[in-house]
């Protein structure tokens, strides 16, 4: 027999229909349920420990100090500055020196000569200023990372020290050799500073707007290689590094007999036989470096400006050379490129056709190190 289903009443007109409360889900508040704006136990609390951070040994970070990269590294869990401890001592010290000073004065005469006062003020300010600077930052202290202890950030050029490279170059037209062995950076790096100087410069005049605001706080936060107006300031890189040269990238074996004296000229002919490879005295960025070693600061002087004048006349006559070369070729005008044409010969590209003088020889031809079939191993040995 089917269920029975007692009928709802009617209901009378003209009345408002009032639901029942059998059908309605009562809202019971949980025991569990928190505002929306309070967090979990767990972000609290690192809330908490982030604020108190911030008061106690993060304070440091909100104040830092000028000229100081003022990294992670360099602080203590309490928020002291590592290589700031032997200032504190001193300072703790010279308290305690004035205090049993004071102490004991008020015992002495009073009749002082007031010129030995003031000498004894004077030196003793001084020794105060020379004692309560920072010692110089250690590879600990660049270090941004705590857990990162093989990162340790480079120094860059600082404002004075670009606009010192540029100035030389291009007002006083000393060459970018003779910039770099001077103030200690690589002749690319001068290279760069002169060209981005000048395209800054180039927007100044189009009024075009700076990251100047960017730019300091960048710079504030890495080292800097300040200028140095020194006889012989302190290098901002190592400038003599010796670059790879393509030649001795490929596998090679040459024997050589042992009654043999085998030099670096030697070696050079060997790994190329057509264009002699220069050994690594002559081929470092600055060899005049080698030779000036022992010479006095007037020799060293005299000695670079003979090498400028040098590098002058020589450039003086690439350009010459280039203007020759250029008037040969014949220009035709066109809508949007001028076509140049230049003579060739077939000839040009040598017996085995890997001439520099032929055309496409820049394409020329693969190195044979890996090919199946090729003897690395040498079979005579010459004497």
């Amino acid at each position: 027999m089917p269920p029975r289903i007692r009928a709802p009443a009617l209901q009378p007109p003209n009345t408002t229909y009032t639901p029942s409360t059998r059908f309605q889900c009562p809202y019971h508040p949980s025991s569990q349920a928190r505002p929306f704006s309070n967090s979990t136990p767990h972000a609290s609390r690192l809330r908490r420990r982030m604020f108190a951070w911030l008061q106690g040994p993060g304070r440091a970070f909100k104040e830092p100090l000028p000229g100081s990269t003022n990294y992670l590294g360099a602080y203590d869990r309490s928020g002291a500055l590592i290589r700031g401890r032997g200032l504190e001592r001193r300072a703790q010290g010279q308290r305690e020196e004035g205090k049993h000073a004071s102490d004991g004065a008020e015992d002495e005469a009073v009749g002082v000569d007031a010129l030995t006062e003031e000498k004894e003020r004077l030196e003793r300010e001084a020794k105060e200023k020379r004692e309560g600077e920072l010692p110089p930052e250690t590879l600990e202290d660049l270090r941004p990372f705590p857990l990162n202890r093989e990162f340790r950030s480079q120094a860059v050029l600082s404002e004075e020290l670009r606009e010192a490279i540029w100035e030389r170059v291009v007002k006083r037209g000393e060459s970018v050799r003779g910039v770099s062995a001077a103030l200690g950076v690589a002749m690319e790096r001068v290279a760069a500073v002169v060209r981005l100087k000048e395209v800054e410069r180039e927007w100044v005049k189009k009024n075009k707007p700076l990251a100047l605001p960017y730019a300091r706080a960048v710079l504030a936060m890495l080292p800097q290689t300040p200028l140095d107006t020194r006889i012989k300031p302190r290098p901002h890189e190592s400038i003599n590094d010796l670059p790879v040269h393509q030649a001795t990238t490929t596998q090679l074996f040459h024997p050589v007999s042992e009654s043999r004296h085998f030099t670096r000229v030697d070696a050079g002919l060997v790994f190329d036989s057509r264009l002699p490879l220069l050994p690594a005295d002559a081929r470092i960025p600055h060899p005049e470096l080698v030779a000036q070693a022992g010479m006095t600061r007037t020799e060293v002087l005299e000695a670079q400006k003979a090498l400028d004048e040098k590098e002058k006349e020589e450039r003086r006559l690439r350009e010459e050379k280039r203007k020759k070369r250029e008037a040969k070729n014949k220009v035709v005008q066109g809508r949007r490129w001028d076509f140049v044409f230049q003579e060739v010969s077939v000839e040009s590209v040598g017996e085995d056709g890997r001439s520099a003088k032929g055309v496409g020889w820049r394409y020329g031809f693969p190195h044979e190190d890996r090919k199946r079939g090729q003897v690395k191993i040498p079979r005579r040995v010459e004497a």
